[in-house]
Formats: C-alpha cells, sequence, structure tokens
C-alpha cells in the first residue's frame, strides 16, 4: 500500500494483517511510506517495511531489492498502480513468490479517467500484466464484471472476495468528537461517511438534505476529509443549512456515531464496495444509498436492507430519507446482513489464493 491513512482499502489491508498474524503467519505490511492514522491499529506481530519511497515512479526498484531479500511466500498488492507495480517488480526479481492483486474500486467509473492518456496506461497495464498474476480479486460481483469489461479480462480469472469487515478486528468503539450539544437532542441524526472528494457526491446530499429540513428536524454529520470541503462548505451556506451540517473531518473509529445515528446514507457517483454501508447494517443503523456501479445493490440486496435511489437525484434522495426516518426498522435483520461480511470469511478466501493448500506452510 502507500500508507496507512484513513480510507476503506486501507482498513481492509489492517484487517486482514492481522488476522493472517493471529493464524500464525509471518505478516509484513510493505508501503512506500510509514504514515497514517491506521498505522496504531496493527497488532504487535505485524512487521511494517517503510520503503521510504516519495513517488509511485521511483518504487519499482525498492520493490524489487525487497523481493529479493525477503523472498515473501505471497504478496498482496492493492489497488492500481502497486498492482502492476507488483507483478512487474516480481518478474524482474525473478522470485517464486505467488502475487494476487486486488482492485477496491468500479473502474469505468474512476475520476482517474477524465485524464485521457491515463485512462489508457490504467487499461493497458492491467491488460498485460494482471494475466501473470496468482489471482485477481475484486469487491463485488459489479466490480469483477466491470474490471473484465474495462481491462479485457477473462471473467473468469477475477474471484469476488467482499471486504473484511466485521469482527473482533473491526474498530472499537471510541471517544464521540461531535460537539455533545450539537449532535444530542430529539432531532433525526443523519450520518455521512467518507472523503469529502467529487466521487462521493456530497453536492447532492447536501441539496437533497437541504429538502429533507423542510419537512423534519434532522441534522447531518459528514466524518471524512478532502479537497472538496470549502465547496461544500460554501454549498452548505448557499442553501442556509450551514447550522445543521457539521463536519469534523476523519475520525479513525466511526462506530460510536453508527450506533447514535438515525439514518447513514451515501451519496456516491461509484464504489467498490462500500465499507461504510456494511459498518452502518454491523451497528443496526438503517442504510440509504445510490444505486451506483457497484456494491450498494449486492449489500442490500436490491434493497431488502436498505433504500436504493437513482445517483446525482437530490430529490429522490431526499424523499429516501424521509421515508427511512419515519419507518420502522428490524435493527436484528441488518445486523445478520452485516455477518456476511466478516473478516473470517475475507481471510479463509485470501488464503486460498495466497496460500493454496498444495503449497501452503505457517511460520
Amino acid at each position: 500500500m502507500p500508507d496507512l491513512r484513513g480510507g476503506g482499502a486501507e482498513r481492509v489491508v489492517v484487517n486482514l494483517a492481522n488476522f493472517f498474524a493471529k493464524r500464525g503467519y509471518a505478516v509484513e505490511v510493505v508501503l512506500l511510506s510509514e504514515h497514517g492514522e491506521f498505522l496504531a491499529d496493527l497488532l504487535p506481530e505485524v512487521r511494517v517495511v517503510d520503503l521510504k519511497v516519495k513517488r509511485i515512479r521511483q518504487l519499482l526498484f525498492p520493490l524489487i531489492r525487497y523481493l529479493r531479500q525477503v523472498r515473501p511466500e505471497a504478496m498482496l498488492a492493492c489497488m492500481w498502480p502497486l498492482t502492476v507495480i507488483a507483478l512487474w517488480a516480481r518478474w524482474l526479481a525473478r522470485v517464486p513468490t505467488r502475487v494476487v492483486v486486488a482492485e477496491h474500486t468500479t473502474w469505468s467509473r474512476s475520476e482517474l479517467l477524465s485524464q485521457r492518456s491515463l485512462g489508457w496506461q490504467i487499461r493497458t497495464s492491467m491488460h498485460r500484466f494482471f494475466p501473470r498474476a496468482h489471482g485477481i480479486v475484486t469487491v463485488s460481483q459489479g466490480a469483477a464484471d466491470d474490471l473484465s469489461a474495462f481491462a479485457r479480462l477473462d471473467r473468469a480469472s477475477i474471484s469476488v472476495i467482499y471486504n473484511p469487515v466485521v469482527g473482533e478486528s473491526a474498530p472499537l468503539s471510541g471517544a464521540m468528537y461531535s460537539p455533545k450539544d450539537w449532535w444530542d437532542g430529539t432531532h433525526h441524526k443523519l450520518l455521512a461517511v467518507g472523503t469529502l472528494k467529487a466521487i462521493k457526491d456530497y453536492k447532492t446530499l447536501l441539496a437533497a438534505f437541504a429538502q429533507l429540513c423542510g419537512r423534519i428536524d434532522t441534522r447531518l454529520l459528514i466524518l471524512g476529509e478532502g479537497e472538496c470541503r470549502s465547496t461544500l462548505e460554501k454549498q452548505a451556506r448557499e442553501l442556509g443549512i450551514e447550522s445543521s451540517v457539521f463536519m469534523p473531518g476523519f475520525v479513525a473509529d466511526p462506530v460510536p456515531y453508527y450506533r447514535q445515528a438515525d439514518l447513514h446514507v451515501l451519496s456516491s457517483t461509484g464504489e467498490g464496495l462500500p465499507t461504510v454501508i456494511i459498518e452502518a447494517l454491523a451497528a443496526g443503523t438503517p442504510v440509504v444509498s445510490t444505486n451506483c456501479p457497484s456494491g450498494p445493490r449486492e449489500i442490500l440486496c436490491d434493497g431488502q436492507f436498505g433504500r436504493l435511489v437513482p445517483v446525482g437525484d437530490a430529490t429522490a434522495l431526499a424523499e429516501a430519507m424521509y421515508l427511512s426516518l419515519t419507518s420502522s426498522h428490524d435493527t436484528a435483520a441488518l445486523k445478520t446482513r452485516a455477518q456476511d461480511f466478516s473478516i473470517d470469511k475475507a481471510v479463509d478466501q485470501y488464503e486460498e489464493l495466497l496460500f493454496p493448500r498444495s503449497t501452503k506452510s505457517i511460520s
């Protein structure tokens, strides 16, 4: 990984590393730079390797040296271009290391594709290098179908492993960071969790929330940080809802917020498998989500466990939030659904790809 700063893929890596260590494997988390809030969540048994690489384009040779020196039995590389570089480094290092690559997004919806030349590089490199991997993983069926078409890969070569979210290594309850007098009260508590970037489409969420505020007493808490902060703050002022919207920044442990929220909302235009929806279900919190590609429909079972609305439709989102906030919910059913995304299940599947039964050896 580049680092362990806050994000869904970073949380997945921490959960996998910790669980593999608990199963007796010698685990190393190799980072371009040893930074990030989630470093503190790694178990003491997990060794962090800092390659001290400032830019991704400088990664290849340090990674080759690492592979030759350590000769790990298997390596999991997450997210392009690290996935491609890992395969290239393994070939140049001439080591027997099994390499499994994992993509955590729906590539046809990626913001990177706005740069036409970069989009060609991504497609071409995946098409040429991914067939050399010992396993190709995506985090949802929709993301797998998309990757197959996007990079012209055999769909049968792509495995789907849901993100490891629910389990004892998941985030533990911590202190609440929002002002107590702002969050507490008789108003409805609406929560959104995710980086403040364009693909999360908080612009539509704020527009929908402004409509909702005209119907019921509610407040919106957005946990996350990113380049869209100033734009969103300006929009909230223009809509006259700034006193009802709070954005405290990134929070390492969102569990207490899920448990106190009346509703979690996801407004993204694209996802791989949104971990935040699973975390909300695990807390028994109702969910409203855009039906973006891909993941929400799979997690919510075509709307059985939460309302789905069209992408970018503020009016439909506002109506779905209103109906959810004014309806009853089967909390036990939501929590049961979340168990399908357990860390144990994901580790079992990754273990089979990284250490097939015929070659498996535990340190």
